[in-house]
């Protein structure tokens, strides 16, 4: 195994609830592992001591068999880093910033540009490689940053939130290029919210709410949950209110123009007919009836957790 995190606990304020609590996870060479939870879940924490950036309160952090709590500096050798944050690049072109990481990393000068030319080349940066990086978007400064963690990657790859900013047609590519440092031989950490994207890309993951690791496994195994219902998904139409599903829906969810909710299988043909029917009245633009996605596993799993966590405080409150 080479990442092995075992019962890590880091608390910055003692009057408030620990950043991580508890956490354990494997990752293996060859893989890609997601770390999936909300901003402030806790894995950007779980990350920065990881690399040794922070040292955990209690438990253990081992890469390729070595403490890394112990040993902070050979954490950073092992590992090479995509932060959450935009990397700085001003005054330098991202063929410059991403060969220059490549030196600092160990890299020999000719085999650095040639995996410099490569990456560029992939994910389609060619008319911006001699760009100043304070003329760069948002999306090209990502891209750029991922290929300064993949120039030269270490036994441990992680990615904190890697398409940020991305356009869709060059997030495939990105993930193309994810999958191939597994392929090659890293363990790869991705760090993310975004669950769709997640269940295309992982190998592996980890749901993290309010520091604590909800459950782990392939996403087919996290999908289990959910696997006799469906998603139904209606878009509505300008100034249209959300309808509420009338007899369906054990999670359910709508934003400004949408509205998700997870229907058992049984009733699906009913949901359709609701469904068409809202169409019909022009409260709705377009509807899909399809497979749960992990997306709905994650909304399922969270909500559950929430509702345990507040029927604890409240059992607190009335033996208090």
């Amino acid at each position: 195994m080479l990442l092995e995190v075992r019962e890590v606990t880091k608390r910055y304020d003692r009057r408030a609830a620990p950043a991580n609590d508890g956490i354990s996870l494997s990752v293996e060479a060859g893989q890609v592992y997601g770390l999936l939870g909300h901003n402030g879940a806790g894995k950007t924490t779980l990350v920065n001591q990881i690399v040794g950036l922070r040292k955990p309160d209690s438990g253990a952090i081992h890469i390729d068999g070595h403490d890394a709590v112990a040993s902070p500096g050979f954490a950073r050798r092992m590992c090479s880093i995509q932060p959450q944050a935009q990397v700085p690049i001003n005054g330098l072109s991202p063929r410059q910033a991403i060969e220059t990481l490549g030196g600092l990393r160990g890299g020999e000068s000719a085999s650095v540009r040639r995996r410099t030319a490569e990456l560029l080349g992939a994910l389609e940066l060619g008319e911006w490689s001699e760009m100043d990086g304070a003329r760069l978007s948002g999306g090209v400064k990502r891209l750029v940053s991922f290929c300064m963690a993949a120039v030269v990657p270490g036994r441990l790859v992680i990615l904190d939130e890697p398409t940020n900013d991305v356009d869709p047609v060059r997030r495939r590519v990105l993930w193309a290029q994810v999958r191939a440092l597994a392929d090659d031989g890293s363990a790869v950490l991705l760090v993310t919210h975004n669950v769709i994207e997640a269940e295309r890309s992982v190998d592996r993951l980890a749901i993290l709410e309010h520091g604590r690791v909800l459950t782990e496994g392939t996403p087919a195994d996290l999908k289990a949950g959910v696997a006799d219902d469906l998603r139904l998904e209606l878009v509505l139409e300008p100034g249209a209110e959300a309808p509420e599903p009338p007899l369906f829906g054990s999670s359910f969810v709508a934003t400004a123009n949408r509205v998700v909710a997870t229907v058992p299988a049984a009733l699906g043909g009913e949901a359709a007919m609701w469904a068409q029917n809202l169409r019909r009245n022009g409260r709705v633009e377009e509807y899909s009836l399809a497979p749960a996605t992990l997306e709905d596993a994650y909304v399922a799993l969270v909500g559950a957790a929430t509702q345990t966590d507040i029927s604890e405080e409240e059992t607190n409150v009335r033996a208090a």
